[in-house]
């Protein structure tokens, strides 16, 4: 009751009201279902995308992923590193238990014979279904141990530029937050287009070639223009006199010219990075051409184009 006298009967009256407006907004927020959006996107370097994920809304956690990821224009996906989220690491596709105890962890790229009208085919294909899953205990949105809102969930690797779509796998559950309750008012997974960098950022040298400039002549059969013998010796993209030598003297001549040459010399001299034929550095003084390149000059002396793979950069 809210009986009052004299001159504060008008405040108290206000604060009645007040508090019984602040009631009813208590009780309309103790009925409105807790929500979270999810969102999806991608980064690529090279031809390794990293898939992440964030989670915003209320403090909620994601429990699973269940995703199908797929690539357009002819591409493939031609492997896939799960190891990226310490968190997500339970497998629900592929774990093995025996007598309580986990014998093979499995993978996260989920078998296609497992629900085969709802799964992509696999590594090798255009498409992937993964599912991904985290335990932790104590459990709940709170624990200590309870993944972050946002991170890189897995990378992909792909063997062209391509479109990247990734949905939701609505047969294994999609996204799945560890608190039922919370509804997932949106899921968005803008499209991505993958460009890839003509030298292969899955190659051991790619941190090589980048800090080189990213010299075309690496790229061999992926560059612009295609430079397919480099790594077998020619320096400067051309055969040479009546015989039509694929590796001769000015090839020799440039690796004269950039003898001794380290990553900040030829950076002041592009050109002497199409000397450097095995793409590594040598000694303990780092020397970017130097006697394996000279090595592949004489291998490879006066070699013609039917003689030589053309095939540069080969597979590592």
């Amino acid at each position: 009751m809210c009986r009052v006298c004299g001159p504060a009967k008008k405040r108290r009256k206000e604060g009645c009201i007040m508090r019984k407006i602040s009631l009813i907004l208590v009780v309309l927020l103790m009925a409105a279902p807790a929500w979270a959006d999810v969102a999806i996107t991608c980064s690529n370097e090279g031809n390794e995308v990293t898939v992440s994920y964030a989670v915003t809304g209320e403090p909620n956690k994601v429990r699973a992923f269940a995703l199908d990821i797929v690539v357009d224009s002819g591409a493939t996906i031609t492997g896939v590193n799960d190891d990226v989220n310490p968190y997500y690491t339970i497998y629900p596709g592929s774990i093995e238990i025996a007598g309580g105890e986990v014998t093979n962890d499995g993978n996260a790229v989920a078998d296609p014979c497992d629900y085969p009208s709802d799964t992509q085919p696999g590594v090798g294909s255009s498409g992937i279904t993964v599912e991904m899953g985290a335990l932790y205990s104590p459990t709940g949105d709170s624990s200590p141990n309870s993944p972050p809102n946002s991170g890189d969930l897995l990378v992909f690797y792909v063997d062209n530029e391509c479109n990247v779509t990734i949905t939701q796998n609505g047969t294994r559950g999609g996204v799945v937050l560890t608190n039922p309750s919370v509804e997932i008012v949106s899921f968005t997974s803008p499209g991505y287009h993958v460009v890839l960098d003509c030298f292969p950022g899955s190659y051991s040298t790619y941190n090589d070639w980048v800090a080189l400039g990213k010299p075309n002549c690496w790229c061999g059969i992926y560059g612009t223009p295609q430079w397919p013998y480099q790594c077998d010796g020619d320096a400067d993209n051309a055969t040479e006199g009546i015989s039509k030598y694929r590796v001769y003297n000015k090839d020799l001549n440039q690796v004269v010219a950039c003898w001794k040459k380290k990553a900040a010399d030829i950076l002041a001299d592009p050109d002497c990075a199409c000397a450097d034929f095995d793409h590594k550095s040598e000694g303990i003084s780092k020397y970017r051409v130097y006697n394996k390149d000279l090595n592949l000059i004489v291998a490879n002396w006066k070699k013609k184009d039917a003689a030589l793979p053309g095939d540069c950069p080969r597979t590592e």
